[in-house]
C-alpha cells in the first residue's frame, strides 16, 4: 500500500520481497558514506535489515524507514522514513537513494513529503534529522524541506549538525 504519492516518487513499507533492492543501494559505498553505518554485505544481511529493524519497527512505533520508489524507473532506488531515536526520544527523519538519482531534487521532495505525512497523518510533533559537516548537500535537503538548523556537535567522532522541525 502507498502511503505517500509524490510527483516522481511513492513510499510504502518495506516486504521481505524488497531484499535485492535493499541489497543494492544499502551495500553500495558512496549511498553510505556519511551515515555510520556498515555496508550491508549479504542478501541475507538486507533481509535481516528488513526483518529486525523496519518490520519491527513499523509494528513498535506504527512508522520507520519506507521503501522509496522512482515512479518513472518503478523501482526502490533507496529509503526515506522517519525512525524513533530512544537516546533523544524523537523520531528522526532519514533518506538514502542510489547515487544514479542524486542532484534532481529528489531527497527534497522526499523529505517534504514524509515530513508532511509524519506531521498529518503518524501526529508527530517534533522531527530532528543529523548530518555529519562533510555532507553538504545533506545539509541543504534539510533546510530546503523546512527543517531549521538548531545546533552543531561531536559525535562519533564528527561534527554533526542538527536540524529540527518547526511546528
Amino acid at each position: 500500500m502507498i502511503l505517500i504519492d509524490t510527483p516522481r516518487l511513492q513510499m510504502r513499507e518495506f516486504t521481505l520481497e524488497d531484499v535485492d533492492a535493499v541489497y543494492e543501494f544499502s551495500s553500495h559505498p558512496q549511498v553510505i558514506e556519511f551515515t555510520g553505518d556498515k555496508l550491508v554485505e549479504s542478501r541475507e544481511n538486507a533481509k535481516a535489515l528488513i526483518e529486525n529493524v523496519w518490520l519491527k519497527e513499523y509494528q513498535q512505533y506504527g512508522y520507520a524507514r519506507y521503501a522509496l520508489i522512482h515512479k518513472l524507473d518503478a523501482r526502490i532506488i533507496g529509503f526515506c522514513g522517519i525512525k524513533f531515536e530512544p537516546e533523544d526520544n524523537l523520531p528522526d527523519i532519514g533518506y538514502r537513494m542510489l547515487p544514479v538519482y542524486w542532484g534532481q531534487g529528489l531527497a527534497t521532495e522526499a523529505v517534504k513529503a514524509t515530513l508532511q505525512y509524519a506531521k498529518e497523518k503518524l501526529k508527530l510533533f517534533k522531527i530532528f534529522g543529523e548530518a555529519v559537516d562533510e555532507n553538504i548537500a545533506s545539509q541543504q535537503v534539510m533546510l530546503k524541506s523546512g527543517l531549521q538548523h538548531v545546533a552543531q556537535y561531536q559525535k562519533y567522532g564528527y561534527l554533526v549538525h542538527r536540524f529540527e522541525t518547526q511546528w
